[in-house]
């Protein structure tokens, strides 16, 4: 198990280039399932949970080619149903919660799919009842084996129909867009949900010859076609990464350049943080966090305390929550960060307690930060982490803190940021990887 050894306390400076969007890699690469032809994908992220699925589509049978090291062609040919069956198809689901979203692809060109119950962060509660609903609403037969814990669903023909979503699941969205672009006859999804890695889905599935219609929005309509062709796709900057150097930056009181960030996707997120009292500056394209010795948090209108709670797009994503939380701890002032979405994203902040954070855990949804404001620096500890954006708040956290910081299990920051520490070494950070 590798560990990061940190020696906090110092200012950081320089320009940084975001990776391309690890929840968009996820969704459009098992898109590619869905044609015979090649597709070929730029900008994809160097990070454990892509690479795993990347090798998950090799074992099914996809002629998965490097171009560079960020380019990718696939060609699924032809799909080996029996590696559903075996042992290590279990294994690779379990080690990535994006292998669910095979089974639209799979159900829409071949009539069939499985999957195990998988893996990725344990925040809270998971359920996957969006995805098998919507499939079902399709024409889809769900059966689940709970001795294997095991979901499959066949349909020898899908049919297009109205569904209202039960809740705006991005990974359920995208898995019934896939099955539902060759359906028969029209699908209308209400309820959709709408970040812009769906709506770079939508787009990519367009540009193979699909016919999808609402796109941005959550009224989408799917005209079903019979067949899909090849494409090439670029993914977007990760915007979870655009927010988690916006929070380094103010933490570290650094001057900061993110490079590329396409802003306009980037939501309210620049203005969840500029609540904080965090300068955040669109130049072009890229965004400029100028060096602050201090920042304030905005009070509501009518004076009181202000609220940071996540919702579904375009609403603050719940991935940077974790960040949020981390940069308050330093902000003039006082916020409740509300994590309505997961019940287990927010028991990180008891090593932020042991580093001399001021947190009031309210309970698994809210926490009430009371900022230091500069003024008392938090302490470097050896801690370890939880999840990906859990462990890269915490990363922040210790590149601020006085003192030296060792965090373990940090193949949980790999699953999501390529090179973490290579990148921040880059803007002056003391940061080295210790291999276990």
């Amino acid at each position: 198990m590798s560990s990061f050894e940190i020696c906090g306390g110092h200012r950081l400076r320089g320009e940084i280039q975001p990776q391309g969007a690890k929840n968009e890699a996820l969704q459009v690469i098992c898109a590619c399932l869905l044609t015979e032809e090649k597709v070929t994908i730029h900008n994809v992220p160097d990070i454990l949970d892509v690479n795993r699925l990347i090798g998950l589509l090799g074992s099914l049978g996809v002629l998965v080619t490097k171009i560079d090291a960020h380019s990718w062609s696939f060609e699924a040919r032809s799909i080996h149903f029996d590696f559903l069956k075996t042992d290590e198809f279990r294994k690779k689901v379990a080690s990535l919660r994006g292998s669910i979203m095979i089974l639209g692809p799979l159900l829409a060109r071949f009539g069939k799919g499985s999957v195990y119950i998988p893996g990725g962060d344990k925040i809270g509660r998971r359920r996957l009842d969006t995805h098998f609903l919507g499939l079902q609403k399709l024409g889809a037969r769900f059966d689940y084996k709970p001795e294997d814990q095991m979901f499959s669903v066949e349909a020898p023909t899908l049919t297009g129909t109205y569904m209202l979503l039960d809740e705006a699941s991005v990974t359920g969205t995208a898995n019934i867009i896939m099955a539902a672009v060759m359906a028969r006859g029209e699908t209308t999804i209400f309820n959709a949900a709408c970040e812009p890695y769906i709506s770079q889905l939508c787009r990519m599935l367009v540009s193979m010859g699909a016919s999808v219609q609402g796109i941005g929005s959550n009224l989408i309509t799917i005209r079903g076609v019979e067949q899909l062709h090849g494409t090439t796709h670029t993914l977007l900057a990760d915007m979870i990464e655009v927010g988690s150097f916006i929070g380094l930056a103010a933490m570290t009181g650094s001057e900061i350049t993110i490079k590329n960030v396409n802003y306009q996707s980037l939501g309210i997120i620049p203005d969840v943080f500029r609540r904080l009292g965090i300068t955040v500056r669109n130049v072009n394209d890229d965004i400029l966090v100028p060096s602050q010795d201090h920042y304030e948090v905005e009070s509501f209108m009518d004076g009181s305390i202000m609220t940071i709670a996540d919702a579904p797009w375009p609403g603050f994503t719940p991935d940077l929550i974790s960040i949020v939380l981390v940069v308050a701890t330093q902000a003039r002032g006082s916020v409740l960060i509300h994590q309505k979405m997961f019940e287990s994203r927010l028991f990180f902040v008891d090593k932020l307690i042991d580093m001399g954070a001021k947190i009031i855990l309210c309970d698994p949804h809210r926490a009430t930060v009371i900022g230091l404001d500069h003024t008392h620096p938090l302490k470097g500890i050896r801690m370890s982490s939880p999840d990906i954006r859990a462990g890269v708040a915490l990363l922040i956290s210790a590149l601020s803190a006085s003192g030296i910081s060792i965090i373990d299990n940090i193949e949980q920051i790999d699953r999501g940021y390529q090179d973490i520490d290579k990148r921040l070494q880059s803007l002056g950070a003391k940061i080295k990887r210790i291999e276990g």
